[in-house]
C-alpha cells in the first residue's frame, strides 16, 4: 500500500471514530500501534489535519518535563524536544507550527485557533492552570484523540486536577529561564507535579463518561478514543470532588 492509499483509510478510519470539518482536537499517539509503514508521524499529522480541515485546529502536547528540571532548568522554545513520542516531535519541527511557552508541558499547534490557545500558557505557574490550552480546550468544543495509546496519558486530566488539587498532585516550585521564539530570555517560576507513590489510571474516564461524550473505535491496528473535552472536564471534576484519588492507585 502506497503512502497515498495509507493517508486515505487513515482518514476515512479518523472520520468514522467521529472527526470532522473544523474540529479543535489535542491528540496523543502512538505510532507503533498503527502497524508498520514508512514516514509514520508525516502521514498521521497528514491525515488528522486532512479530516479536520482548513478551518481545524491540531494540538499537540510536546512535553519536556523529563529534560527539563531543577537540574537542568533551560527551556528554549525552539529547540527544547518533546519527550512524549514521535508525532510530537515531529510536529514540534513543522514548519508553521506554533508552541506554547511552557517549560514542561508545552504544547504545539497548527491552525486558526492556534495561536488563541497557546499564547497565554506563559502566565501560568502551574503546568496545566486556567491559562493553558489543556484547560481553553474545552471552551472551544474540542476534543481529545487518542491513537492507540490507551486512555491513560491524558495530560489534560492534570488540568481537571488542579481544580481540586488532589494530595499527590503538586511538588515543588522550579525557577526555569526560557528562550523565547525571538532569542529573549525571561524567567517563569512554576510548580511542577509530583505523583509521587501514586500510579496514575486516566483510563477510569471510560467508566464514566457515557453516550457520545467517549468513542471507541479501530483506526488500521491501533484502537482509537475520542473523548469530549468538555464532558471529561464536567464527569471527572464531579467525581475528584467526592474522591480525590479516584484517578491514581498507591504504587
Amino acid at each position: 500500500m502506497n503512502a497515498s492509499e495509507i493517508r486515505k483509510q487513515l482518514t476515512r478510519g479518523l472520520s468514522s471514530l467521529g472527526l470532522e470539518a473544523g474540529d479543535t482536537v489535542l491528540v496523543h499517539s502512538s505510532l507503533r500501534s498503527l502497524g508498520d509503514f514508512s514516514c509514520k508521524a508525516e502521514i498521521v499529522t497528514d491525515s488528522i489535519l486532512n479530516c479536520i480541515g482548513a478551518n481545524g485546529t491540531l494540538l499537540v502536547p510536546a512535553l519536556s518535563y523529563e529534560t527539563v528540571n531543577k537540574v537542568n532548568n533551560l527551556f528554549d522554545v525552539k529547540r527544547t524536544p518533546s519527550c512524549v513520542g514521535g508525532m510530537s516531535e515531529f510536529f514540534r519541527t513543522t514548519k508553521g507550527v506554533l508552541r506554547s511557552v511552557h517549560p514542561t508541558h508545552s504544547v504545539c499547534g497548527f491552525g486558526p485557533l492556534a495561536e488563541t490557545l497557546l499564547q497565554s500558557h506563559i502566565q501560568c505557574n502551574t503546568p496545566c492552570g486556567k491559562n493553558s490550552p489543556y484547560q481553553k480546550l474545552k471552551e472551544h468544543g474540542g476534543k481529545i484523540l487518542f491513537l492507540g495509546c490507551g486512555l491513560r496519558p491524558n495530560t489534560s486530566m492534570h488540568a481537571v486536577e488542579e481544580l481540586s488539587e488532589p494530595p499527590y498532585l503538586f511538588g515543588d516550585y522550579v525557577r526555569y529561564r526560557v528562550i523565547l521564539e525571538n532569542g529573549d530570555n525571561r524567567y517563569m517560576t512554576v510548580l511542577r507535579h509530583n505523583f509521587k507513590g501514586v500510579l496514575q489510571r486516566y483510563e477510569r474516564i471510560s467508566g464514566i463518561v457515557t453516550n457520545r461524550g467517549l468513542v471507541f473505535g479501530n483506526v488500521f491496528n491501533a484502537e482509537c478514543h475520542l473523548l469530549d473535552a468538555a464532558t471529561m472536564w464536567k464527569e471527572a471534576h464531579k467525581v475528584l470532588l467526592k474522591d480525590p484519588l479516584f484517578f491514581v492507585d498507591q504504587k
